[in-house]
């Protein structure tokens, strides 16, 4: 299915299905869904900031707060946004460690959508006393000159002052 813009939306089930419902697994990449991308000759960055993340620490099962912010420059597919959610809510009850959420999420999603380049940045609330950011980022495997062109959008990107302001 093709919208009028020439969007290919036929695989996506979670986006324009009612609620919103919490996954009651772990999160997985069998939540994210992924769509094609119109403009795979391009690099150019999507930024997702989900500023509403909550998991447990694996010890104290204490809640942990952030943003989580997933960067890339796509190659053949793009992230469907609603799916995104839907995985990021799958963390509100998984016990695990700040460093490792961080890395799991970069490996679900290159393993997904296989980027050009893709960064997860985990910023995480202060708890007792200590505010703790993780980022993780990896480049596709790409001939030199693609590999040249990826890194100077990338540095490009990583020079903006508030990409996600209103």
């Amino acid at each position: 299915m093709e919208t009028r813009s020439n969007d290919i939306t036929g695989g996506l089930s979670a986006l324009g299905h009612g609620g919103s419902p919490v996954p009651a697994g772990d999160p997985g990449i069998d939540i994210l869904e992924a769509f094609p991308n119109r403009f795979p000759g391009r690099d150019y960055v999507i930024s997702i900031a989900f500023p509403e993340f909550t998991s447990l620490c694996p010890v104290t099962g204490q809640p942990d707060f952030g943003t989580i912010v997933l960067e890339y420059i796509p190659s053949e597919l793009c992230v469907e946004s609603k799916s995104f959610k839907l995985y990021m809510f799958a963390f509100r009850n998984h016990h695990s460690f700040m460093e490792t959420i961080t890395n799991k999420v970069l490996e679900d999603i290159t393993t997904l959508l296989h980027p050009a380049w893709a960064r997860v940045k985990g910023l995480f609330v202060p708890r007792g006393g200590t505010r703790i950011h993780v980022f993780a980022e990896e480049y596709g495997k790409l001939d030199a000159a693609r590999l040249a062109s990826v890194r100077e959008v990338v540095r490009e990107w990583k020079m903006e002052s508030n990409p996600h302001r209103d």
